[in-house]
């Protein structure tokens, strides 16, 4: 006989678990953020954040199919606080420049967590509720559908190719990214012009360039290139 199929909603916990809280996805997702942060990603796991929440491990899992359910949650998180408090204004460009830094800076405010899920495509509501929002920008500035779905490609995996690469910079130990850091001082702006000619004379600006993130400067170049395709039109 085909075991029965019970509901969602009677598989979430109601009463307090042995530490004295109610569990809800939000709570597990921002204890999961929590232990990201303060273990990075390999010390997340079931164990871990059961113990970490006050309950049997298996609880979880009337919340999520698995770790990696869970995962993807934690990356929908992300874009949903990248969104809060975000409304439009009659400017299409300072829009998009918007949500590109907004998105770049949720990620960067949980490294560990961005790490893990910025390649992820989760299909949960904030991440809808992200593309809706930046296709709707540049439908409203008169891209047609075709060019709107282009240049939104180009703009998501720009911003997360980026939030992937400075997360994983800041989820460094502390040792290895000042010595990261600190190559463009001792070892290129030692460089000869001699033997070589053109980073040389670039070293100082190296030095001042290459230890920040290059996304804000991205974004505009993006911004401009999709700006003069729509005059172009």
């Amino acid at each position: 006989m085909p075991k029965k199929v019970v509901p969602e909603h009677l598989r979430r916990r109601r009463r307090p678990t042995k530490g004295g809280v109610v569990l809800s996805e939000q709570l597990i997702v921002d204890t999961a953020l929590r232990m990201l942060r303060e273990h990075g990603g390999e010390g997340l796991t079931a164990r871990r954040l059961g113990a970490a929440l006050g309950a049997d491990p298996s609880t979880l899992y009337r919340y999520f199919r698995g770790m990696d359910e869970l995962t993807l949650a934690v990356g929908d998180a992300l874009i949903g606080r990248a969104l809060r408090g975000w409304s439009p204004t009659h400017d299409w460009r300072a829009d998009l420049r918007a949500l590109g830094l907004r998105i770049h800076a949720a990620y960067l405010a949980h490294p560990q967590a961005a790490v893990l899920t910025a390649s992820r495509v989760s299909g949960r509501a904030h991440e809808i509720a992200s593309d809706e929002v930046i296709l709707g920008v540049l439908h409203r500035a008169g891209f047609p559908t075709p060019d709107a779905v282009r240049v939104y490609h180009c703009f998501i995996d720009q911003t997360l190719a980026f939030a992937a690469l400075d997360a994983a910079a800041l989820a460094l130990p502390e040792a290895a990214r000042r010595a990261d850091e600190a190559v463009w001082r001792a070892t290129y702006a030692r460089l000869p012009a001699s033997t070589h000619p053109h980073i040389a004379p670039a070293a100082p600006y190296l030095v001042a360039e290459m230890n920040v993130s290059a996304y804000p400067a991205a974004l505009d170049m993006l911004i401009e290139s999709a700006a003069a395709q729509l005059a172009a039109r």
